[in-house]
Protein backbone atom coordinates (compact mmCIF):
# COMPACT_ATOMS: atom_id res chain seq x y z
CA UNK A 1 0.00 0.00 0.00
CA UNK A 2 2.91 2.49 0.87
CA UNK A 3 4.67 2.19 -2.49
CA UNK A 4 1.74 2.52 -4.55
CA UNK A 5 0.29 5.62 -2.87
CA UNK A 6 3.73 7.03 -2.52
CA UNK A 7 4.35 6.76 -6.34
CA UNK A 8 0.61 7.90 -6.75
CA UNK A 9 1.36 10.71 -4.61
CA UNK A 10 4.36 12.07 -6.72
CA UNK A 11 2.90 11.59 -9.78
CA UNK A 12 -0.11 14.10 -8.60
CA UNK A 13 2.92 16.30 -7.69
CA UNK A 14 4.44 16.27 -11.08
CA UNK A 15 1.22 17.02 -12.64
CA UNK A 16 1.05 21.07 -14.46
CA UNK A 17 -1.75 21.67 -12.99
CA UNK A 18 -2.35 24.81 -10.24
CA UNK A 19 -1.92 24.03 -6.35
CA UNK A 20 -5.59 23.32 -6.05
CA UNK A 21 -5.88 21.40 -8.84
CA UNK A 22 -2.87 18.80 -7.30
CA UNK A 23 -4.30 18.88 -3.51
CA UNK A 24 -7.41 17.88 -5.05
CA UNK A 25 -5.80 14.61 -6.74
CA UNK A 26 -4.16 14.09 -3.69
CA UNK A 27 -7.56 13.53 -1.87
CA UNK A 28 -8.31 11.73 -4.29
CA UNK A 29 -5.33 9.57 -3.81
CA UNK A 30 -5.59 9.39 -0.14
CA UNK A 31 -9.35 8.08 -0.36
CA UNK A 32 -8.10 4.58 -2.04
CA UNK A 33 -5.64 3.99 0.74
CA UNK A 34 -6.30 5.99 3.75
CA UNK A 35 -10.21 5.77 3.76
CA UNK A 36 -11.97 8.73 5.20
CA UNK A 37 -15.70 10.29 5.32
CA UNK A 38 -14.46 13.73 4.09
CA UNK A 39 -11.64 15.57 4.01
CA UNK A 40 -10.06 19.16 3.86
CA UNK A 41 -6.18 20.20 2.27
CA UNK A 42 -5.11 24.11 2.92
CA UNK A 43 -1.47 25.37 2.54
CA UNK A 44 0.04 27.81 4.98
CA UNK A 45 0.77 31.50 3.61
CA UNK A 46 4.43 32.78 3.36
CA UNK A 47 3.68 34.73 6.64
CA UNK A 48 3.50 31.70 8.98
CA UNK A 49 -0.10 33.04 10.15
CA UNK A 50 -3.25 32.37 7.86
CA UNK A 51 -3.94 29.54 5.28
CA UNK A 52 -5.58 29.02 2.27
CA UNK A 53 -7.80 26.64 1.25
CA UNK A 54 -6.80 24.79 -1.88
CA UNK A 55 -9.54 21.55 -1.64
CA UNK A 56 -12.16 18.84 -0.13
CA UNK A 57 -13.77 15.82 -0.78
CA UNK A 58 -17.04 14.99 0.22
CA UNK A 59 -18.43 18.31 1.69
CA UNK A 60 -21.11 20.55 0.98
CA UNK A 61 -20.88 23.71 -0.60
CA UNK A 62 -21.38 25.61 2.34
CA UNK A 63 -19.78 23.64 4.74
CA UNK A 64 -16.64 24.16 2.09
CA UNK A 65 -17.33 28.03 2.88
CA UNK A 66 -16.96 27.49 6.35
CA UNK A 67 -13.83 25.37 6.19
CA UNK A 68 -12.22 28.49 3.31
CA UNK A 69 -13.18 31.13 5.54
CA UNK A 70 -11.47 33.25 8.11
CA UNK A 71 -12.61 31.16 11.87
CA UNK A 72 -11.33 28.21 10.28
CA UNK A 73 -8.21 29.58 9.09
CA UNK A 74 -7.52 30.95 13.11
CA UNK A 75 -8.70 27.29 14.72
CA UNK A 76 -5.84 25.75 12.46
CA UNK A 77 -3.21 28.54 13.97
CA UNK A 78 -4.63 27.44 17.39
CA UNK A 79 -3.82 23.74 16.86
CA UNK A 80 -0.84 22.16 16.48
CA UNK A 81 -0.84 21.32 13.12
CA UNK A 82 -0.53 25.33 12.49
CA UNK A 83 2.65 25.98 14.28
CA UNK A 84 5.55 26.72 11.81
CA UNK A 85 7.81 23.98 13.47
CA UNK A 86 5.32 21.19 13.95
CA UNK A 87 5.62 18.60 16.11
CA UNK A 88 7.92 15.37 15.08
CA UNK A 89 5.21 13.07 14.33
CA UNK A 90 2.77 14.77 11.76
CA UNK A 91 -0.39 12.95 12.10
CA UNK A 92 -0.34 12.84 15.83
CA UNK A 93 -3.35 14.98 16.33
CA UNK A 94 -7.00 13.90 16.55
CA UNK A 95 -9.22 16.29 17.65
CA UNK A 96 -12.79 16.00 18.38
CA UNK A 97 -15.11 17.61 16.10
CA UNK A 98 -16.76 19.71 18.54
CA UNK A 99 -13.03 20.84 20.27
CA UNK A 100 -13.50 24.44 19.06
CA UNK A 101 -16.97 26.31 18.18
CA UNK A 102 -16.58 26.84 14.67
CA UNK A 103 -15.76 23.54 13.82
CA UNK A 104 -18.75 22.18 15.53
CA UNK A 105 -20.99 24.73 13.88
CA UNK A 106 -20.28 23.18 10.79
CA UNK A 107 -18.92 19.44 10.97
CA UNK A 108 -21.06 18.35 14.41
CA UNK A 109 -24.38 19.12 12.59
CA UNK A 110 -23.23 16.70 9.61
CA UNK A 111 -22.12 13.78 11.48
CA UNK A 112 -18.37 14.55 11.48
CA UNK A 113 -17.53 13.35 14.97
CA UNK A 114 -13.21 13.00 14.84
CA UNK A 115 -10.93 14.44 12.78
CA UNK A 116 -7.45 13.66 12.16
CA UNK A 117 -5.30 16.88 11.52
CA UNK A 118 -1.98 16.34 9.48
CA UNK A 119 0.49 18.47 9.67
CA UNK A 120 1.99 18.76 6.26
CA UNK A 121 5.95 18.93 6.70
CA UNK A 122 8.13 18.31 3.56
CA UNK A 123 11.69 16.80 3.81
CA UNK A 124 13.44 19.92 4.34
CA UNK A 125 11.23 20.55 7.74
CA UNK A 126 9.43 22.84 5.92
CA UNK A 127 5.92 23.29 7.42
CA UNK A 128 3.75 23.34 3.87
CA UNK A 129 -0.21 23.09 4.81
CA UNK A 130 -2.69 21.00 7.01
CA UNK A 131 -4.40 18.22 5.96
CA UNK A 132 -7.94 17.42 8.04
CA UNK A 133 -9.32 13.74 7.66
CA UNK A 134 -12.94 13.92 8.55
CA UNK A 135 -14.74 10.95 10.40
CA UNK A 136 -18.02 10.29 11.38
CA UNK A 137 -19.35 6.83 10.19
CA UNK A 138 -16.04 5.68 10.13
CA UNK A 139 -13.68 4.97 12.39
CA UNK A 140 -10.54 7.00 11.78
CA UNK A 141 -7.39 5.11 11.17
CA UNK A 142 -5.48 3.22 13.24
CA UNK A 143 -1.83 0.89 13.58
CA UNK A 144 -0.29 0.17 10.08
CA UNK A 145 -2.53 2.84 8.20
CA UNK A 146 -1.75 5.63 10.76
CA UNK A 147 1.87 4.72 10.48
CA UNK A 148 1.79 4.31 6.68
CA UNK A 149 0.04 8.05 6.54
CA UNK A 150 2.92 9.39 8.81
CA UNK A 151 5.14 8.12 6.17
CA UNK A 152 3.27 9.69 3.14
CA UNK A 153 3.10 13.20 4.75
CA UNK A 154 6.45 14.70 3.23
CA UNK A 155 5.47 13.08 -0.26
CA UNK A 156 1.71 14.77 0.08
CA UNK A 157 3.63 18.05 1.10
CA UNK A 158 5.54 18.22 -1.92
CA UNK A 159 3.13 17.67 -4.29
CA UNK A 160 0.82 20.05 -3.21
CA UNK A 161 3.94 22.76 -1.98
CA UNK A 162 2.79 26.27 -3.84
CA UNK A 163 6.67 26.51 -4.56
CA UNK A 164 6.88 23.00 -6.28
CA UNK A 165 7.46 24.42 -9.85
CA UNK A 166 9.78 27.42 -8.93
CA UNK A 167 11.88 24.92 -6.89
CA UNK A 168 11.96 22.32 -9.84
CA UNK A 169 12.88 25.35 -12.76
CA UNK A 170 15.52 26.53 -10.14
CA UNK A 171 17.48 22.85 -10.21
CA UNK A 172 17.51 23.22 -13.89
CA UNK A 173 20.02 26.62 -12.99
CA UNK A 174 23.72 24.94 -13.43
CA UNK A 175 25.88 26.37 -10.89
CA UNK A 176 22.89 28.31 -8.68
CA UNK A 177 24.14 28.39 -5.13
CA UNK A 178 21.74 31.48 -3.30
CA UNK A 179 18.21 32.44 -4.25
CA UNK A 180 15.10 33.56 -2.48
CA UNK A 181 11.23 33.59 -3.18
CA UNK A 182 9.39 36.94 -3.23
CA UNK A 183 6.17 37.66 -2.37
CA UNK A 184 3.96 40.71 -2.52
CA UNK A 185 3.95 43.60 0.03
CA UNK A 186 7.87 43.66 -0.18
CA UNK A 187 7.88 39.83 1.60
CA UNK A 188 10.48 37.43 0.96
CA UNK A 189 11.51 33.78 1.93
CA UNK A 190 13.77 31.26 1.45
CA UNK A 191 14.32 29.56 -1.44
CA UNK A 192 14.29 25.66 -0.46
CA UNK A 193 17.40 24.01 -1.81
CA UNK A 194 19.35 27.48 -1.86
CA UNK A 195 21.97 29.57 0.37
CA UNK A 196 21.35 33.09 1.22
CA UNK A 197 23.41 35.66 0.52
CA UNK A 198 24.29 39.35 1.71
CA UNK A 199 23.02 40.61 -2.15
CA UNK A 200 19.42 39.13 -1.24
CA UNK A 201 18.55 41.04 2.12
CA UNK A 202 15.25 42.48 2.54
CA UNK A 203 15.07 45.98 0.46
CA UNK A 204 18.17 45.69 -1.01
CA UNK A 205 18.82 47.18 -4.77
CA UNK A 206 18.92 43.73 -6.52
CA UNK A 207 15.23 42.60 -5.19
CA UNK A 208 14.24 46.12 -6.52
CA UNK A 209 15.81 45.19 -9.79
CA UNK A 210 14.14 41.62 -9.63
CA UNK A 211 10.86 42.84 -8.24
CA UNK A 212 10.71 44.99 -11.55
CA UNK A 213 11.43 42.36 -13.82
CA UNK A 214 8.79 40.05 -12.40
CA UNK A 215 6.30 43.47 -12.81
CA UNK A 216 6.94 43.85 -16.56
CA UNK A 217 4.99 40.49 -16.47
CA UNK A 218 8.75 38.75 -17.70
CA UNK A 219 8.74 34.86 -17.41
CA UNK A 220 12.08 35.11 -16.75
CA UNK A 221 15.27 36.78 -17.42
CA UNK A 222 18.68 37.36 -16.39
CA UNK A 223 21.00 39.79 -15.85
CA UNK A 224 24.59 40.75 -14.17
CA UNK A 225 25.23 42.28 -10.29
CA UNK A 226 28.03 43.96 -9.08
CA UNK A 227 29.55 42.48 -5.97
CA UNK A 228 30.95 45.12 -3.35
CA UNK A 229 29.77 48.21 -4.62
CA UNK A 230 28.48 49.69 -8.26
CA UNK A 231 32.22 49.40 -9.68
CA UNK A 232 32.45 45.61 -8.72
CA UNK A 233 35.65 45.47 -6.74
CA UNK A 234 34.26 41.48 -6.33
CA UNK A 235 33.38 41.19 -9.86
CA UNK A 236 29.52 39.99 -11.20
CA UNK A 237 27.01 37.65 -9.61
CA UNK A 238 24.40 36.38 -12.17
CA UNK A 239 20.88 36.94 -11.19
CA UNK A 240 18.09 34.79 -12.57
CA UNK A 241 14.55 36.30 -11.87
CA UNK A 242 11.79 33.54 -12.74
CA UNK A 243 8.13 34.28 -12.57
CA UNK A 244 5.67 31.99 -10.64
CA UNK A 245 2.29 31.88 -12.79
CA UNK A 246 0.67 29.45 -10.34
CA UNK A 247 -1.42 32.22 -8.71
CA UNK A 248 -1.49 30.98 -5.46
CA UNK A 249 -1.28 33.68 -2.38
CA UNK A 250 1.12 31.17 -0.96
CA UNK A 251 3.03 30.77 -4.40
CA UNK A 252 5.03 34.06 -4.37
CA UNK A 253 5.58 36.45 -7.34
CA UNK A 254 8.93 34.66 -8.77
CA UNK A 255 11.91 33.70 -7.47
CA UNK A 256 15.20 35.58 -7.62
CA UNK A 257 18.00 33.15 -7.81
CA UNK A 258 22.26 33.78 -7.48
CA UNK A 259 24.78 31.76 -9.53
CA UNK A 260 28.71 32.64 -11.17
CA UNK A 261 28.48 35.70 -13.61
CA UNK A 262 29.80 32.86 -16.59
CA UNK A 263 31.71 34.64 -19.72
CA UNK A 264 31.46 38.45 -19.91
CA UNK A 265 32.90 38.78 -22.94
CA UNK A 266 35.67 41.32 -21.51
CA UNK A 267 33.22 43.96 -20.91
CA UNK A 268 34.30 46.74 -18.05
CA UNK A 269 31.87 47.04 -15.14
CA UNK A 270 31.20 50.76 -17.03
CA UNK A 271 30.19 48.72 -19.56
CA UNK A 272 27.72 46.62 -18.63
CA UNK A 273 26.37 49.54 -16.58
CA UNK A 274 25.88 51.63 -19.81
CA UNK A 275 24.40 48.26 -21.40
CA UNK A 276 21.53 48.06 -18.70
CA UNK A 277 20.78 51.73 -19.82
CA UNK A 278 21.07 50.85 -23.64
CA UNK A 279 18.80 47.98 -23.14
CA UNK A 280 16.39 50.32 -20.87
CA UNK A 281 16.30 52.19 -24.15
CA UNK A 282 17.81 55.45 -22.97
CA UNK A 283 19.45 57.92 -25.19
CA UNK A 284 23.06 58.73 -24.66
CA UNK A 285 22.70 62.58 -23.72
CA UNK A 286 20.66 59.98 -20.41
CA UNK A 287 22.84 57.57 -20.03
CA UNK A 288 25.29 60.68 -19.75
CA UNK A 289 23.11 62.76 -17.33
CA UNK A 290 22.82 59.50 -15.21
CA UNK A 291 26.17 59.04 -14.90
CA UNK A 292 27.69 62.06 -14.99
CA UNK A 293 29.78 61.55 -17.95
CA UNK A 294 30.41 63.50 -21.17
CA UNK A 295 28.28 62.43 -23.86
CA UNK A 296 31.82 61.69 -25.90
CA UNK A 297 33.05 59.53 -22.79
CA UNK A 298 29.22 57.56 -23.40
CA UNK A 299 29.77 57.45 -27.10
CA UNK A 300 33.37 55.72 -26.32
CA UNK A 301 31.74 53.50 -24.52
CA UNK A 302 29.78 51.90 -27.04
CA UNK A 303 32.12 51.65 -29.55
CA UNK A 304 33.97 49.15 -27.17
CA UNK A 305 30.75 47.55 -26.49
CA UNK A 306 29.71 46.93 -30.11
CA UNK A 307 33.53 45.72 -30.88
CA UNK A 308 33.06 42.97 -27.77
CA UNK A 309 29.42 41.90 -28.76
CA UNK A 310 30.36 41.86 -32.15
CA UNK A 311 27.51 44.06 -32.57
CA UNK A 312 27.12 46.70 -35.95
CA UNK A 313 24.65 48.59 -34.35
CA UNK A 314 23.47 49.88 -31.07
CA UNK A 315 19.99 47.99 -30.83
CA UNK A 316 21.80 44.78 -31.83
CA UNK A 317 24.47 45.35 -29.07
CA UNK A 318 21.60 45.91 -26.66
CA UNK A 319 19.61 42.82 -28.18
CA UNK A 320 22.22 40.79 -27.76
CA UNK A 321 22.82 41.99 -24.24
CA UNK A 322 19.40 41.69 -22.74
CA UNK A 323 19.23 37.94 -24.54
CA UNK A 324 22.67 36.89 -23.12
CA UNK A 325 22.42 39.07 -19.57
CA UNK A 326 25.53 40.85 -20.02
CA UNK A 327 24.35 44.07 -18.51
CA UNK A 328 23.66 45.65 -14.94
CA UNK A 329 20.41 46.69 -14.57
CA UNK A 330 19.74 50.28 -14.46
CA UNK A 331 17.76 51.21 -11.42
CA UNK A 332 13.92 52.83 -12.69
CA UNK A 333 14.01 56.48 -12.68
CA UNK A 334 17.38 56.15 -11.45
CA UNK A 335 19.45 60.16 -11.18
CA UNK A 336 22.84 61.31 -11.70
CA UNK A 337 25.14 59.57 -8.86
CA UNK A 338 25.76 62.73 -7.33
CA UNK A 339 24.39 66.62 -7.36
CA UNK A 340 26.84 67.80 -9.95
CA UNK A 341 24.85 68.98 -12.69
CA UNK A 342 25.64 67.59 -16.26
CA UNK A 343 28.72 67.72 -17.54
CA UNK A 344 28.66 68.60 -21.39
CA UNK A 345 31.16 67.86 -24.07
CA UNK A 346 32.41 71.42 -24.00
CA UNK A 347 34.13 71.44 -20.38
Amino acid sequence: MLETAALELTEAGACAGTVRERAQVVLDVLARHVPYDAAWLATAEPTGHAYTFQASASLARSEVGHLAGPEMSWDTVLTPTGLPQPCPRPSGRLSSAAEFATRAACLAPNDVREALAVALVDHHRRHIGVLALLYGPRRPPQGRTRRALDLLVPVVAHAVDPLLHLTTAVQLLAGAHAGAVLYPRGERGALPGLGDDALLATGSPLLAAARSALAARHPSCTFLWPRGGRHAPEGHTRVTVLADGSHSPASGLGAVVLSESGNCRGLTPRELEVLGFLVAGRSNAQIAHTLVLTTRTVATHLEHILYKLEAPTRTLAAVRADRGGLYVPSAPGAEPESGSAFVSDAL
